[in-house]
């Protein structure tokens, strides 16, 4: 297939402006004094002038200059010039200005905003306004641009000339290229189902210090391999001017786990690939998806095509979809993503999903993701809220209910949706229709949402696990949370099907064949999860409460996602999972009872590391970040070594001021976050900890492999677990077997979370195993 896109439309784009009852040619000029091209997260000056349009700007008359949502560069701020962000604004005629910054001051996705009033005098045609961002002439570092690129970043001006609170976009807006910077870290991606013989592709990049592909990599590699590697060339050459390098025609004989490390010309380590199994003849292979994103057509940056190029070309991804706002999406803009999601489909590369965010009201339901098995469908829409064209109005659904009402009458009940936490959480308990809602959003870059799980649990429904980013900054499939507020890496799913198609992975979504990750350096873990019945059991195709006659087969075992009756007799669980991490503990759950905490080391020696993890969030919705910055003393004894868990951003640091003492600055949005601190002698003297939720002194000899659980609950579960480590954690590989009895006259969801020594997590969709009374 051709990677050149077809000809389309310019998407209608919601200017951040109402309608404008001026020439636009008279609004008036803005330019940089420096366009070009900077690089992602650093610290740069600019100067922007605007030069009044004919109008000038009347008495108590604004302009705006706008940034988008995602951005996450510095602020402007007026208050301390050896501050990062100092913004200095003054008029050419000295009219007095008042000046402030709104995070939320204009029309979405142009909300960032620095509005200007004048508040004394007026502005005639000519007279300019000067902003001077990043000032640094008193010591200030500059404004440190935002941590991810863009090939078009607009300082994006409107103005308000007649004083009417009638903002208009300027016709030319000035801009700026924002580039990765030199590589930091390695990324090493290979197929996780392998065949023996049959050729497959090694996938290698290098990512900037915040997560960006970098196109600057200059370094001759070398592959160690635990088998031996056909058609794999003596040294990869990474070149300047490539955002990836790919490897192809390797080839593995003999079955069996296969696990690669790259490293540079003098030998060192550079990274790992993510475990692969060799097997010969799989039923089932895994393929790796983020099926929930944006573009700068709706609410992210660069183009839809831009985002699905990153997600096979940049993130290795398998499957990706594309999630706008429904209310800002236009018809033209609708048609135009569906000839982008086509033109991307290319069964056995990359699979591609149409779809969108039905984003409604969290009282009417809150987010859902919808997808469609082939392009060309109605968009039903939550709302026209950013849309001046209403003709198509009607077809709106404004509650979820009367979305899931609008898919049961269409011909077809084929459309897929998942329950989605975003800004608008998910009320699955208000509505659900497991017809066409599969499953349910458990980790994105918004944070982790067990409770959605549990909530699903509790109500009787019958969902899979999913991990997405609902990434904005245009990294599907490698959503970094940069410099922005949330602490949380976008999540992945690994999908289990026979083949990489769209009628394959619509058919995995539907049997809930998958499980979820959060993403991450180990996001790409093999987790394997079988029950086997020592008596007669039934598979359920469909599943039997939502269809009088569903398909059902006689079985002996089943897999994850798999709905069983079984009459009588025990279940055999067998878990396998295989990760770059050791893992730290494997929980065994029948819908929300925890049945077993399981850590692979229980039965070794204590060792002289201690594990301390904050988790948790305020509650469900978009406010739900939990402050954590703190510290922890120790007494008697000294930190040999200090190392970070789930510090993605770069801004919120771990601090060893002392050989004794800890100190952070840290988040946590549902997800957890933390250290492992390794002790010259652990068994004595005390820990010390003081937070803004918690403030406790530990004896450190109280502190073993089972958690200590420092509780600060209130809406929804946060605190700290305490814990003690092995001083070698060999446990990358795990396989464990346990006899389960299901529950009588109930369902029985069976299924595993994983959590990994740097903070990965992994949860498989249940196995539901239904005993009638």
């Amino acid at each position: 297939m051709s990677d050149t896109m077809p000809e389309m439309t310019p998407p209608e784009i919601n200017n951040g402006a109402l309608r404008a009852p001026v020439d636009p040619g008279l609004l008036g000029t803005a330019v940089l004094d420096k366009p070009g091209a900077y690089e992602a997260g650093s610290f740069q000056s600019f100067t922007l002038t605007y030069t009044c349009g004919r109008f000038g700007i009347d008495d108590s008359g604004s302009l705006r200059v706008a940034f988008r949502f995602a951005t996450d560069q510095t602020n402007p701020q007026f208050d301390d010039p050896q501050a990062p962000g100092f913004t200095e604004v003054t008029a050419s005629n000295n009219a007095v200005l008042q000046t402030r910054f709104d995070p939320k001051g204009n029309i979405r996705p142009w909300d960032r905003t620095l509005q200007i009033k004048v508040v004394k005098g007026f502005m005639k045609e000519g007279d300019t306004i000067t902003i001077r961002f990043g000032v640094t002439d008193q010591g200030g570092p500059g404004m440190r641009l935002q941590t991810f690129c863009e090939s078009r970043y607009e300082f994006r001006v409107l103005v308000d000339p007649i004083a009417t609170y009638n903002f208009q976009t300027l016709p030319m807006q000035p801009a700026i290229s924002i580039v990765p910077g030199p590589p930091e870290t390695w990324v090493a991606v290979v197929p996780s189902t392998i065949v023996p013989g049959e050729p497959f592709t090694l996938k290698i990049k290098g990512e900037d210090r915040w997560g960006n592909p970098s196109d600057q990599a200059d370094k001759r590699l070398s592959l160690r391999a635990s088998q031996t590697l056909g058609g794999l060339p003596d040294v990869i050459e990474m070149k300047p001017g490539r955002f990836a390098t790919e490897v192809g025609g390797l080839t593995v004989g003999a079955e069996g786990p296969l696990a690669i490390t790259i490293h540079d010309s003098d030998g060192a380590l550079l990274t790992t690939c993510n475990p692969a199994e060799v097997v010969a003849a799989p039923k089932r292979r895994s393929f790796w998806g983020d099926l929930h994103g944006q573009s700068d057509e709706t609410l992210g940056t660069n183009s839809a095509a831009d985002y699905f190029a990153f997600g096979r070309d940049r993130a290795f991804l398998d499957a990706c979809a594309h999630q706008g706002n429904d209310f800002q999406m236009t018809d033209t803009f609708w048609k135009d993503l569906n000839k982008v999601t086509a033109h991307f489909n290319e069964p056995g590369r990359f699979v591609t999903l149409p779809g969108y965010e039905w984003s409604g009201n969290t009282a009417l339901g809150g987010d859902r993701n919808v997808f469609f098995p082939v392009e060309g469908r109605i968009m039903r829409r939550s709302s026209h809220a950013l849309i001046e064209d209403q003709s198509d109005a009607g077809t709106d659904c404004h509650t979820a209910g009367e979305l899931f009402e609008a898919f049961a009458r269409e011909e077809e009940w084929d459309v897929i949706c998942f329950a989605h936490c975003g800004g608008r959480y998910a009320d699955i308990t208000l509505a659900h229709d497991g017809r066409f809602e599969k499953s349910v959003e458990v980790h994105s870059a918004w944070g982790t949402f067990e409770w959605i799980v549990q909530d699903a649990f509790k109500s009787g429904y019958r969902v899979g696990i999913i991990g997405n980013s609902d990434g904005h900054k245009g990294r599907p499939g490698a959503s970094y949370p940069g410099a922005g507020w949330f602490g949380a890496v976008g999540g992945l799913t690994c999908f289990l099907m026979p083949e990489l198609t769209r009628e394959g992975l619509i058919g995995c979504i539907n049997r809930r064949h998958h499980y979820a990750t959060t993403g991450g350096p180990s996001g790409r873990m093999r987790m394997e999860i079988d029950m086997t019945f020592d008596q007669d059991a039934t598979l359920c195709i469909d599943d039997p409460a939502l269809v009088s006659d569903y398909h059902s087969e006689a079985c002996t075992a089943a897999m994850m996602g798999d709905i069983v009756h079984l009459p009588g007799g025990d279940a055999q669980l067998d878990f396998k999972v295989s990760a770059a991490s050791p893992v730290r503990r494997i929980d065994i759950f029948n819908g929300t009872d925890h049945l077993e905490c399981i850590r692979p080391f229980a039965n070794e020696a204590p060792g002289n590391r201690i594990g301390m993890l904050w988790e948790g969030a305020e509650y469900r919705g978009r406010f739900r970040a939990v402050p954590w910055d703190g510290s922890a003393h120790f007494t008697d004894a000294h930190i040999r070594e200090a190392v970070p868990v789930n510090f993605f951003n770069r801004d919120k640091t771990l601090d060893m001021p002392d050989a004794e003492t800890l100190e952070w600055q840290s988040v946590t949005t549902g997800n957890l976050a933390g250290f492992i601190a390794t002790l010259d002698d652990s068994t004595a003297g005390m820990l010390d900890i003081r937070t803004a939720l918690i403030n406790e002194t530990v004896a450190l000899s109280d502190i073993g492999y089972e958690d200590t659980v420092l509780d600060a609950s209130d809406i929804l579960p946060r605190g700290i677990r305490l814990f003690r480590l092995p001083d070698e954690n060999t446990h990358k590989t795990v396989s464990i077997t346990r006899s389960l009895t299901p529950q009588v006259g109930r369902d029985n969801p069976f299924y595993v979370r994983v959590t990994l020594e740097d903070g990965t997590q992994g949860w498989t969709s249940p196995v539901y195993v239904l005993r009638s009374v």
